[in-house]
């Protein structure tokens, strides 16, 4: 094997690796956001935003919701 292929696969090896690492971190959240929003929902009901918030900060938004 030449010295260019064994380079060549290193460096594709590892551009494999970081997309896989990155796949769950980034892209699977971004494509699945519905999921994502309702255990959200689920995990805040109950939770009165004022009595958790320290004073002066912005009170929660959703993490989902566009800017615009």
């Amino acid at each position: 094997m030449s010295s260019n292929k064994r380079v060549a696969l290193i460096f594709g090896g590892f551009v494999t690796a970081v997309a896989v690492a990155f796949y769950p971190i980034f892209f699977h959240p971004l494509s699945h956001a519905e999921d994502y929003k309702q255990v959200q929902k689920m995990n805040r009901t109950g939770i009165n935003q004022e009595d958790v918030q320290p004073v002066g900060v912005k009170i929660w938004s959703d993490p989902f919701k566009p800017k615009s």
